[in-house]
């Protein structure tokens, strides 16, 4: 069945009975906080999603024979028995099913003469980075330590955020020295004092994409989340990523919560100082709740959301000057002829750079002119499914991380009408992403049947993110600095969730509707799951 059809949209689905929340915006965020008050305490929850599907960047999107994924394009850590599986299986209770992408998961090019593969299993890892850098040993072996201590702070630092504000007060300091010894240094800062060996450096953070910061920009805890998230290899949901919401809205609706589309709020309803509903963009009719629930990401939450009044009380102006929106993208989505086996289409992902030097390739991505980095994905060999789907056919993705100024120009206009300049644009870029898809899949030239480009003003269009960010708030020292981006608000009765309050992709949303749950509940429900999920059954409510 796909989520399409399982989700009504709010016009045919007049709201009358009560929830005990309700869930602006239907991202992996709002779908796990909302299944989690479902299966762990029988909340009654009502998530409300302004696109006509749900699932945020995991949802799919159809042409005639074709589909192709948003934003899962490979997922780690959800072997069996790990937290994140643990988690995933509790929110569809155990419906979504996982395809390894085998052996080698990324394939790194820096310029036309270095390839790197990353392969699955961190002994391996370490072994070819040993081989490729046979001088670096001691800098590599160094780096896997500092990765798994960071990431070990993170952990501790984020289960403070989830406890209320005067016992996280208290415990704060005990995790907070330990983390912001390495969050407050950018992750160039620390390569550099491990090594000076730029290809070195260009190999460990030729991932950035995943969080969208070059290495002199970016947190040092936000990379090693990443590397370390990889370690045990990448999978991809069998079924494709609709899936996901697919398997979770059933579990939602079992405790009477439901998941309505094309149900678009205007504003958030604050009563005496606390929220207490939500205003309809369609019909203004107001929807009352104890409890309200934001997956729409800080900006839009404070910055719209809100009564400006209320925002200025919340202090969102002073978060929002010391931590700026997340990089921009754009994707060319392709649809060939012929299935991926047909096409010699490989699960491993490509990313593809000019030389190691990251910062100078972001730098140029301002330039309309400039050759892009990209990203290369294949979904159709990635999910053993697809071709059940999509009979003889194959899809590939390219992105490439670019910033808002690119399209800014045409903000104002409206979607599928935004005139020629804009097209043009498109095509100019269309073309230069077919020129590195051709230049490292040269098979499938002229076999092309399909080329569709999503610029920033789709993401504008469709998450309503205001600059087109596709990471939330940028992932700088200063993000995790900032007392605002947890799951309990300054403002009573509303809660946030999703990679706001713990860190960018699908993993790391899915872990920040973990901690707005335990917030919420008072009890520390990531634990909980994964010890019962291990013991093979369901966390006791």
């Amino acid at each position: 069945m796909s989520h399409q059809r399982i989700a009504e949209p709010y016009h045919r689905r007049p709201v009358r009975e009560s929830y005990d929340a309700i869930v602006v915006g239907s991202g992996i965020g709002g779908l796990s906080v909302a299944a989690l008050l479902a299966t762990q305490a029988r909340r009654r929850v009502l998530v409300l999603e302004r696109h006509y599907v749900p699932g945020g960047f995991t949802h799919t999107f159809r042409r005639p024979g074709y589909e192709w994924d948003v934003g899962v394009h490979y997922i780690g850590d959800v072997q069996p028995a790990s937290m994140l599986r643990a988690l995933f299986d509790e929110i569809t209770d155990g419906r979504l099913a996982w395809a390894s992408m085998g052996e080698v998961y990324d394939r790194a090019f820096l310029g036309d003469d270095f390839r790197f593969d990353f392969p699955r299993g961190e002994a391996a890892l370490r072994a070819s980075l040993h081989e490729t850098f046979p001088s670096e040993r001691a800098a590599i072996d160094r780096y896997f330590a500092l990765v798994h201590e960071a990431v070990a702070a993170m952990h501790d630092f984020l289960a403070t955020r989830a406890y209320p504000r005067l016992v996280g007060a208290v415990l704060k300091p005990l995790a907070r020295r330990r983390f912001f010894r390495l969050s407050d240094r950018t992750t160039r800062q620390v390569l550099e004092s491990l090594t000076g060996d730029q290809r070195l450096i260009g190999v460990l953070t030729a991932q950035f994409g995943d969080y969208g910061l070059p290495p002199a920009e970016s947190s040092f805890v936000m990379h090693a989340l990443v590397a370390q998230h990889y370690f045990g290899g990448a999978y991809y949901p069998v079924g494709g990523a609709g899936r996901i919401a697919e398997t979770v809205l059933p579990v939602i609706r079992a405790a009477g919560g439901e998941v309505l589309t094309n149900a678009e709020v205007a504003e958030i309803v604050v009563e005496g100082g606390r929220a207490v509903g939500v205003r309809m963009a369609a019909d203004g009719a107001v929807l009352r709740a104890p409890l309200v629930i934001s997956d729409a990401g800080a900006a839009l939450t404070f910055g719209k959301l809100l009564p400006s009044r209320v925002a200025a009380r919340a202090r969102w102006d002073a978060t929002r000057r010391d931590v700026a929106p997340s990089i921009a993208h754009a994707c060319l989505y392709v649809g060939l002829r012929g299935t991926a086996d047909e096409r010699g289409l490989e699960r491993t992902n490509l990313r593809v750079f000019p030389d190691e030097h990251h910062e100078r390739t972001v730098a140029r991505a301002a330039e309309p002119g400039a050759a892009p980095f990209a990203y290369v994905s294949f979904p159709s060999a990635k999910d053993p499914d697809f071709a059940r789907r999509c009979p003889g056919r194959a899809t590939i993705e390219v992105a490439t991380l670019l910033p808002w100024e690119r399209f800014a120009a045409w903000q104002d206009t409206r979607w599928h009408k935004r005139g020629d300049g804009y097209e043009s644009a498109k095509q100019q870029l269309t073309e230069k992403l077919l020129d590195v898809l051709y230049a490292h899949v040269p098979q499938v030239r002229g076999r092309v049947e399909v080329a569709e480009l999503s610029t920033p003003l789709s993401t504008r269009h469709f998450a309503a993110h205001p600059r087109g960010e596709i990471y939330g708030l940028a992932h700088t020292p200063a993000r995790f600095r900032t007392g605002m981006l947890r799951p309990q608000t300054p403002v009573r009765g509303l809660c946030l969730t999703g990679a706001d309050v713990a860190t960018a992709g699908v993993g790391g949303a899915l872990l920040g509707g973990a901690l707005c749950a335990s917030a919420i509940l008072r009890r520390n429900v990531v634990e909980a799951v994964h010890r019962a999920r291990s013991e093979g059954g369901r966390a006791a409510a």
